[in-house]
């Protein structure tokens, strides 16, 4: 083995509630913004499909996690859907999700398979979003309280917490950028929602803190280096600022304990200041972390900006610098974005230096291929592309490792080939295929390969 990882490393796949659950009915569960969007503006799904179907989880799981310990994994990232345990956000819970949140845990469990368990992952529950999400300070209240129960219900078993995956994502897709319900273009409510997220995070947190339960509590982020054109001033000067408002506006405020400042000067500056309290300061600041996991798929490459932006236009950190599309970049032409296997470790080495080599792991770092059907040969899919993928990567990982980065282990996204935030099932990322029309689900060749490689713990 030329690449050995530890006995110890933590081996898996990692997936969401509402891209794999499904519905069935009378499962008792409550609407979130995904099942109203993806039927109300559902000219904006992938061929139109919505979240009733997805990859059948809630009915399939103990099948799932069988070939979970089929193909080897020690561990599985997934989280718990907030509108299925308590269908309106708040009140009553629902007792068909206590069952199968209790089965589905006791089952991984059993199965040798740890389960890594997420609160939050962009499934607001429409009956909280009427009242404004997380741009209503009630909803963080709402939040706190949701995450009390799950400690409550769960915690004996569940060793591993995350209270949100990608908190940028809700902010920056769903009030600024137009791609998530409730469709808002508004940087200053964009501030806000994030803003209350890591309130949101802190709060759940202390609770967690103080139920004394033997675990680790972490968040889930989504990092995305930054690499500028040149070493030209104006191009460093574009880089700088998309990091600051895309990563270290989140990364700082949780690992840190303080905003950056130069972020509070810029947005001062533009009068797009969220509402911030003495009482969230003190709280951002006094709230630990014990485990980070980081998302990776691309990275971000920047200029300086070639025009002014436009003075009636909505302000948005793009004020600040352009897209440079490098040439010779490589592509992955199914999802428009680049591959850049050298990021993970760029990551690894950030968390080393800036943010104290904090225990984390890669929580999601995968490949979506559109048109995998026709890679099938001999009944299986041949993506060889997959596990050269993830090969490159976990080179990366694993140089950053021995150079004394606390990486604890790798998740790829996705298990079963799941539903997608828009794109539904355009791009396929699973170690499984699913078939739509049957349900079925037979494994890749990269889940063979996934499977001899955790059992030696490492590949030449």
């Amino acid at each position: 083995m030329n690449i050995e990882f530890p006995k110890s490393f933590f081996w898996g796949a990692a997936s969401s509630a509402t891209q794999a659950e499904g519905r069935q009915a009378g499962d008792g569960k409550g609407e979130n913004i995904w099942d109203y969007a993806s039927k109300k503006y559902n000219h904006r799904f992938y061929e139109g499909v919505t979240t009733e179907n997805t990859s059948y989880f809630y009915r399939d799981y103990q099948e799932d996690i069988q070939r979970m310990q089929d193909i080897s994994f020690n561990s599985f990232r997934t989280s718990i859907s907030w509108s299925r345990l308590i269908p309106d956000g708040i009140g009553d819970v629902n007792p068909k999700a206590v069952a199968f949140y209790n089965d589905m845990i006791d089952t991984l469990i059993e199965k040798g398979v740890e389960p890594f368990i997420n609160l939050y992952h962009f499934d607001m529950p429409m009956e909280l979003q009427k009242i404004g999400g997380f741009e209503n300070r009630e909803v963080i209240t709402a939040y706190k309280n949701y995450a009390k129960t799950c400690f409550e219900l769960f915690g004996d078993r569940v060793k591993y917490w995350f209270t949100f995956n990608e908190p940028m994502i809700p902010a920056e897709a769903g009030y600024l950028h137009d791609r998530h319900y409730p469709y808002v273009v508004d940087f200053k409510r964009a501030a806000t929602v994030l803003h209350h997220i890591i309130v949101a995070h802190c709060e759940a947190v202390n609770v967690y803190r103080e139920s004394k339960q033997e675990g680790k509590i972490g968040i889930i982020m989504d990092v995305i280096p930054v690499y500028p054109r040149s070493q030209n001033p104006a191009d460093l000067y574009a880089a700088e600022m998309a990091d600051l408002f895309y990563t270290k506006s989140v990364n700082d405020a949780i690992l840190k304990g303080k905003y950056p400042e130069k972020l509070k000067e810029v947005l001062v500056k533009y009068d797009q200041l969220p509402g911030v309290t003495e009482e969230d300061i003190a709280l951002i600041g006094e709230t630990k972390i014990d485990l980070l996991g980081i998302n990776y798929y691309r990275p971000r490459r920047v200029k300086a900006k070639e025009c002014l932006p436009n003075p009636q236009g909505v302000f948005s950190p793009e004020w600040f610098f352009d897209e440079y599309v490098m040439p010779g970049r490589r592509m992955n032409t199914s999802r428009g974005i680049e591959i850049y296997p050298k990021g993970i470790y760029d990551i690894a080495k950030k968390i080393q230096t800036e943010y104290d080599n904090i225990d984390w792991f890669v929580s999601e770092n995968g490949i979506g291929i559109e048109g995998e059907e026709a890679f099938i040969a001999e009944g299986i899919v041949q993506d060889q592309y997959r596990i050269d993928f993830l090969k490159e990567h976990l080179r990366y990982l694993n140089k950053a490792m021995e150079e004394g980065s606390n990486c604890l282990g790798y998740h790829m996204w996705t298990f079963v080939d799941c539903w997608s935030w828009g794109n539904a099932y355009k791009n396929r990322y699973g170690f499984y295929r699913l078939d739509l029309a049957t349900g079925e689900k037979t494994v890749k060749k990269s889940g063979l390969w996934f499977k001899e490689m955790v059992k030696e713990n490492g590949f030449d």
